[in-house]
């Protein structure tokens, strides 16, 4: 493995950086304030970031995409955990790779739209009672003469009010699951309330309800019954890029603030890096959020070798979104009570870690798949060059 940089790969990184330095960060305390993205400024970004080619990055080249690779996309969205969630859905997009699965006139109608940034969706999977236990949902779809009968309901739909539409999983048979691409507007189908959250100000995570939504054949995304493979394989790719890599760049954005307010803030006519207990909690935390970083590349890098990744990616997600965890409250710790002030960022990121550990499976969650997988396979789960 050969983790070192192109100069392609570090321009890339460069672009993404001064793009959200730019762009998007002088808009954090607007969203912070007011709890929402403003409309225009949301069309804005999004325009400028189609111009500059950095939306839907993940997706190939002949769509429109960048095409980029596991480990280049990896690099991005390290860069894209140094903003807010809602600032990187409207600059950089929410291309689910399912999308990747329509033909026919589906590629028309949703995927091409999809990549452009003409049309926006969001992945309907949680529900009520089904949340890391994504098997278990409840929403069904029953075949009629013209298509589907969708009914059920799903919450904590992240950015859903911007989307036009979703990608919801729905039970068609006794333990099948499928994925149908549900727009809008269908009769039945209706927005239900933001659920509020302690962080991630701006992004809205509302409920949905279906009660007897008429979908045509055209809406089913893949085969019936491989929904719940679609769902999972989305999901995998949002542990390690969405949760661990951004997990790492937000980490390291706080370490460079902590670092210098270290070597800025005086007590006893002393800085307080000069402190060893503070030395220490910079020390560790420059060890974590590295071992991290190194996890996450390895686990893209077995994805581009086309091998399966699916436990060093639960082994990211848990390290990762714990490490964020650990360094932003050693943040506050050494910022003090400017570190508790909404004055400053710090007080935010404190906030928004917390999710980290529960979206898209909890750590309890991940350390399981790790441990049953350990115990079957023994040792090899370790195996770097496996």
């Amino acid at each position: 493995m050969d983790f070192s940089l192109s100069s392609d790969q570090k321009m890339m990184i460069e672009t993404v950086r001064r793009f959200i330095d730019e762009e998007l960060q002088p808009l954090e305390s607007k969203v912070e304030d007011a709890g929402e993205l403003d409309l225009e400024a949301a069309k804005a970004i999004h325009s400028k970031a189609i111009s500059l080619g950095l939306y839907a990055m993940n997706m190939p080249e002949n769509l429109g995409g960048a095409g980029l690779s596991n480990f280049d996309r990896i690099l991005c969205e390290e860069q894209f955990g140094r903003t807010s969630d809602i600032l990187i859905r409207r600059a950089f997009g929410n291309v689910y790779e399912p999308l990747l699965h329509c033909k026919g006139e589906q590629i028309e109608r949703w995927l091409k739209p999809t990549v452009a940034g003409t049309r926006t969706c969001s992945i309907a999977i949680t529900e009520p009672g089904a949340g890391s236990d994504a098997a278990g949902i409840k929403t069904r779809a029953e075949k009629n003469g013209k298509g589907w009968i969708l009914n059920g309901s799903k919450h904590f739909i992240s950015d859903g009010l911007w989307s036009d539409f979703f990608l919801v999983s729905a039970k068609t048979g006794e333990k099948d699951i499928s994925m149908f691409m549900v727009d809008k507007g269908l009769a039945g189908f209706t927005v239900g309330k933001d659920q509020k959250m302690m962080g991630l100000r701006g992004t809205p995570h509302i409920e949905l309800f279906f009660d007897n939504v008429q979908l045509e054949d055209a809406a089913l995304l893949g085969e019936a019954g491989q929904g719940f493979k679609l769902a999972m394989g989305a999901l995998n790719v949002v542990r390690l890029a969405q949760v661990g890599a951004r997990a790492v760049g937000k980490s390291s954005h706080v370490l460079e603030m902590m670092i210098d307010y270290a070597n800025q803030r005086q007590q006893f006519n002393t800085k307080i890096g000069d402190f060893q207990m503070v030395q220490q909690q910079i020390a560790d935390s420059v060890i974590e959020v590295n071992a991290a970083r190194w996890m996450a590349y390895h686990a893209a890098w077995m994805l581009d070798q086309g091998l399966d990744a699916r436990e060093q990616i639960a082994m990211v997600k848990v390290y990762a979104a714990e490490t964020l965890g650990r360094v932003v409250d050693r943040a506050v710790q050494i910022f003090g009570g400017m570190g508790f002030c909404k004055e400053l960022s710090i007080e935010r990121y404190y906030r928004d870690a917390r999710i980290y550990r529960i979206f898209d499976g909890t750590s309890e969650i991940h350390r399981g798949v790790i441990a049953k997988s350990t115990l079957k396979k023994g040792a090899v789960l370790f195996d770097v060059n496996r």
